[in-house]
């Protein structure tokens, strides 16, 4: 073998060890989403190089690639956001979260595949994490109902736009439910928001109510004893969340005198996870929570150890 082969030789093994110890893993909290839902993914980069990473500068340093449970590709209709300059030291693993949903042509129920591939530019290389997989299905829908924006401003006699509030229930894992609202266009085409709600006991049965501001008020059994009542706004976001417990008699809703719904029947906690949040500082925490999915956040280069799992 000639000098120049030795050397080139030489110099793939060494760059192969040092680009072996650059590694991606996937990490989700979940596996099963609803169409439209915010599909979560942590990207954990481990380094162990010896050399500090420069990353985040460009759009395409962190790439993902979709399947379909058949092989087929998904396409991509925009980037995922994962600018955001940082530097990881080497024994130093650094976390980047992504939401999947908007970026992703996901054509309806099925099983999907995900890798993430992270581009080394100063070494000419890519790093592929192992898949991970989740499946997106249409739950089972429990209730819906059809209502018209109300006017803003001095517009009168003007047609309203019309919505669709759909409460859906998920079976994740064995025994496991969650309860879903998801918010559309009138005829169901459109989402403007899936929010998942939280975990609901099998035999409950959610009680849902409108009132004169198509704001949606939902009460329903999420425990032994325990009742979440929350109330929405036709954008999806909570207004008021508390926790009611079966005292007796069952809490339930109810128009007072004035013509606006209240709970009555149980006993009101005040709990750490209410909205709007209480000023009690021995509220109870174990109340119900809504469980919405964060916005993703920038990276982090977090000092761990690599070599914990």
């Amino acid at each position: 073998m000639n000098k120049l082969a030795l050397m080139v030789c030489l110099w793939g093994l060494m760059a192969g060890s040092i680009f072996a110890q650059v590694r991606v893993d996937l990490v989700q909290e979940q596996e099963q989403f609803l169409p439209g839902e915010a599909i979560p993914l942590a990207v954990r980069i481990t380094n162990r190089s010896g050399q500090p990473l420069r990353l985040g500068d460009e759009p395409d340093w962190l790439t993902f690639t979709v399947e379909t449970r058949e092989g087929q590709v998904v396409s991509q209709t925009d980037y995922v956001q994962v600018l955001g300059e940082f530097t990881l030291a080497s024994s130093q693993v650094g976390t980047k979260r992504v939401n999947l949903e908007p970026c992703f042509a996901f054509a309806g129920p099925n099983r999907y595949k995900v890798t993430a591939i992270l581009k080394l530019k100063a070494w000419d290389r890519e790093v592929s994490s192992q898949p991970k997989f989740f499946t997106i299905n249409e739950g089972a829908k429990l209730w819906q109902q059809e209502f018209g924006l109300p006017n803003t401003g001095n517009a009168t006699n003007k047609q309203p736009e019309i919505r669709k509030y759909i409460l859906q229930q998920v079976n994740y894992t064995r025994g496991s439910l969650r309860l879903y609202l998801r918010v559309t266009d009138g005829d169901g085409n459109r989402v403007f928001r899936v929010v998942p709600i939280g975990s609901i006991v099998s035999f409950s049965r959610p009680e849902p109510q409108l009132d004169s501001a198509s704001n949606l008020h939902l009460i329903y059994q999420n425990g032994p004893t325990a009742c979440s009542y929350l109330v929405f706004n036709p954008d999806g976001d909570v207004l008021l969340r508390q926790t009611h417990d079966i005292t007796g008699n069952r809490p339930r809703l109810r128009l007072n005198d004035e013509g606006k719904i209240m709970v009555v029947g149980g006993a009101r906690r005040e709990t750490n996870s209410d909205i709007p949040p209480n000023k009690n500082p021995d509220a109870d925490t174990d109340g119900a929570s809504t469980n919405q999915v964060a916005e993703p956040k920038p990276a982090e280069a977090v000092k761990e150890d690599p070599k914990k799992p």
